[in-house]
This record gives C-alpha cells, structure tokens and sequence, in this order.
C-alpha cells in the first residue's frame, strides 16, 4: 500500500492527496470543490470536535445553532464584512424547480422577493438575534458556539485544505466593555494554541494579522500559525476583536449599570476541517498517515494472526483480556480479525491509516507469552512479554504524543531563520520556512514582497519583541520583526 504513496520530496502536493486516499480520509466530491468525508476522516474531526468543544465548555461558552440562509440585505450591513466575503458568497434567487420533458428546470415563478446567502460566516444572521436578546448588562456577556458547515465559492480547491463547503466552529461573543472583549479574545487565542499544541502536536507561533490581513469587520485578528513540512505556513486558527462594528451594524444596544445606552462589543472566532489538513501535512511520512494519539481514531489496533479457526480461538482469547484492560484504561482499541485479507494487507491498511501502535499476535507468542509492538511513527518494532503490556502501551502512548510534538518543534526550530537585507530574504524565502525580518509597517511594502515573493507577513508575534531597526525594503524605522512565510 505504501508504494501507492508519492514521494514527499518528490511531489508534495500529490503527497499530500495520496495520503488522503490511502488513509480513506476523503474523496472528491461531484461538485467541484466539495469533499465526502469518509468515516476514517470523519472520527478524526469528531475527536478534535470533541476536545475543542469541552475546552469550550470549560472557558464558559455554550451551543447554539442559527439559520444556514442569511437575508442579503443582512450582508449589506457591515461595509467591510461586505466587501470581504462578496466574491465567494453562494446565492439563492428561487425556491423550487418544477417537471419538464426530460428533467427539471427552475420554476421563473419561484424567484425570491429578496436572495438568500448560503452562510460564508454567521456574524450578520447571530447579530440580528443579539438584538432581541439584549437589553441590559444583565443579559451580558453572551458566549455563544456553533459548529456547521459554511460555504465560500474557492476558485483553486484542495482537500480539507481549502473546499468550497467545510465543516468548523465558530464562537460569537458579546461584552459589556472593550476590555472584556479583549481578554475573550486573547482567552480563545490560548485555547487555539493549547489545543494545536496539547492534542495535534503541532507547534504553532501566535499573533496578530497585519491590517491587510485582517478578518472582514474586524479591529484585531489573532491567529495561530503552523509550519507544514515543506516548509510553507499554515494559519490554523484565528481570533477577531470586533469592536462595536457589528453592533452598530444591527443596532444591538444595552443600558449598562450608570443607566447609559451603550453598544455591545463583539469578538468572533473559529478553526475547520483545514486542522485535519494541518495534521497531515506536520507529522505525515511516505508510508501514509501519521496520528497524534490523543486524536487517532483507533490508538491501538490489534491483528491476529492465525491459520485456522482453532488457531484464531487460541490468539483471540490469549489477546482478550490485553485488549479489556487498555480498554478499562480508556485506550481506543480495535480488533482486525478480518478472514478475507492477510496480515500484510492489514499491516500496511492500518500503517497508511495512521494507527499509533499495532499488536500483532500468533500462535508462537502465545507459546511464549509475548506479542509483537510495532509503534507507527517510527515503524519501529519488538518483541516483548505480554506481563505489564497495559501500562507500557498507555505509557508510550504518551510518548509518541509527546514525541511527535518535539519532533515537529525541532523541524519548525531549523526552518525558522533571521535576516536583515531584502536581497538576503529573497534568497532565504526559496528555501522555505519562517523568516523573521523587519517591515517598515505599511502597507504599500507589505505588497510589494507579496509580489515580489509570494511570501505574506504570517502574523506580528505576541511574545515580547522589542528589537527595533530598520525595513529590509525601505530602511525606514521598524518597531518589531514579523513573521513572513509562503502559505497554503
């Protein structure tokens, strides 16, 4: 099955989809830019489904669901909110289709008084109820989730990367002061981090987007942003403080408690299915798909190896009470007992699945009261006794997490490099990876290295920068360096 797997050095981006098949994540959909999420792919997203949601829960937020259609006239509202999602909205001017010869066509009769938007974000629909549910600063602050699907008509599509319909999250906020706002803001950035981090081990740079680079109505956009192994930047989530755009948009006011009028403060934040992208493309190998344990759907799978039903009885019930007790330790183990495929087929299937650790289990180990380990990050492989194999197995569980992460810090460590000339960073930026370097802070010259390399500023990093200097394109005074990056 691995050979099926183009080289990475080879061909990255068909790397990068062969992976995806051969892992059964997901398949091109009819529809262009679409994906069908096999069910491999799916358990993936609902274990990062899963933790992010209880990180949620536990800063305070809850679930809600708002309408997939929004009005157009909503979008309309907030200037730059308009201007930013215009050219990917998909719209809806009727309601029905009607029988012809043949098929079916649009019915001319069913067009919309006024066009429906299939939801790029949710902002405008979640702030026309905000205004029913606001009043006072009793009703604050609103810390509302939602998990969807959102539609942005993508001309160059890739999968789980960039789909023209994708599955995430997203987090609307609303705050009596533009402190508080901040602070929730700044609060679901760290969640963001922790979880890239903590459950993908994938180490990530925080920080603010330039102006240009701002989420459509937004003051402040945080991010997090990821280096794939290629080298290019992955923005992998982000965090937008909303000021009162969008409550002065849609009138949302509350009395605070001196008895003023005041508009509310917004903050808006979410990641996607691109996270499964960002997965992929940080710990994967040439043999397929590498997990974190954390979010594998399967941590440890388990295959027989037998001749005979007398046989297979034999392993099956020396392996039982091994598979009971990871399962009383909360391990996610299957068992591949299949009688069609032999255990060759099974160890590359489960190899380019991204299993973390494989057991495998004979008639002979059963004689010698031992298995074979064969971790998949590694491929490494041993013999070892079958005494204690629970506790080690949740031990270097934990181990490849936690290898996987300094792994993948180390490789972002030696691609990350420093320059101060523009004739420097032109010639650095082709070898990929993280550049830091100063920018004069216009956006005239942040432009002009878009163009000239195809490079953008990632993000102003968070962590205290104080060196100051001087542009490496102008030479005018620089207050910080900036992360610059080619991205997907």
């Amino acid at each position: 099955m691995a050979k099926r797997i183009t080289n990475r050095e080879k061909d990255y981006s068909q790397w990068y989809l062969d992976v995806i098949k051969e892992a059964k994540l997901a398949d091109h959909s009819q529809v262009r830019g679409c994906m069908v999420i096999r069910p491999h792919g799916f358990a993936l997203w609902e274990n990062m489904k899963g933790a992010l949601d209880q990180m949620f829960k536990d800063t305070g937020h809850e679930n809600a669901y708002f309408p997939l259609f929004i009005p157009k006239s909503f979008l309309s509202k907030e200037a730059q909110h308009v201007e930013g999602f215009a050219k990917e909205c998909a719209v809806i001017t009727h309601s029905r289709l009607k029988s012809v010869e043949g098929g079916v066509e649009v019915d001319p009769d069913s067009k919309l008084e006024e066009e429906l938007i299939v939801r790029p974000t949710s902002e405008t629909i979640i702030w026309d109820s905000y205004r029913n549910w606001i009043q006072s600063y009793r009703d604050l602050p609103i810390l509302i989730n939602q998990w969807a699907n959102v539609v942005r008509w993508e001309m160059r599509t890739r999968l789980f990367l960039r789909t023209m319909e994708f599955l995430w999250q997203e987090g609307h906020t609303a705050h009596a002061t533009r402190e508080e706002a901040v602070e929730e803001t700044e609060r679901m950035l760290e969640v963001y981090r922790t979880f890239a981090e903590e459950f993908m081990a994938m180490p990530v740079i925080t920080g603010k987007k330039t102006e240009s680079e701002r989420f459509a109505g937004a003051e402040e956009t945080y991010c997090i942003e990821a280096m794939m192994q290629d080298g290019k930047a992955l923005q992998a989530g982000t965090s937008h403080f909303l000021g009162q755009n969008f409550a002065k948009a849609f009138d949302v006011k509350f009395q605070n408690q001196n008895g003023e009028h005041d508009f509310v403060w917004a903050t808006s934040w979410g990641v996607s299915t691109r996270l499964v992208g960002g997965l992929i493309m940080t710990h994967s190998d040439d043999n397929g798909l590498v997990l974190p344990p954390k979010l594998a759907p399967h941590q440890v799978v388990v295959v027989p190896i037998f001749r005979s039903d007398e046989q297979k009885a034999e392993v099956l019930e020396y392996i039982r009470p091994v598979m009971d007790d990871l399962k009383s330790k909360g391990v996610r183990i299957k068992l591949d007992d299949r009688d069609n495929y032999n255990p060759g087929y099974k160890f590359a299937e489960h190899e380019a699945q991204g299993v973390p650790l494989r057991i495998a289990v004979g008639p002979r180990d059963v004689e010698n009261g031992n298995l074979e380990l064969a971790r998949r990050d590694t491929l490494d492989k041993n013999i070892i006794s079958k005494e204690g194999i629970g506790e080690k197995i949740v031990q270097l569980l934990d181990e490849i997490q936690s290898d996987l992460f300094d792994r993948a810090k180390k490789r972002t460590k030696e691609k990350t490099r420093t320059v101060n000339s523009y004739e420097e960073f032109q010639d650095e930026i082709e070898k990929g990876g993280f550049i830091y370097a100063h920018w004069d802070g216009t956006p005239e010259t942040e432009e002009k290295i878009k163009q000239d390399t195809k490079a953008t500023i990632r993000c102003i990093p968070l962590k205290p920068n104080t060196e100051t200097g001087i542009c490496m394109v102008t030479g005018k005074p620089s207050e910080r360096r900036v992360l610059f990056a080619r991205a997907y």
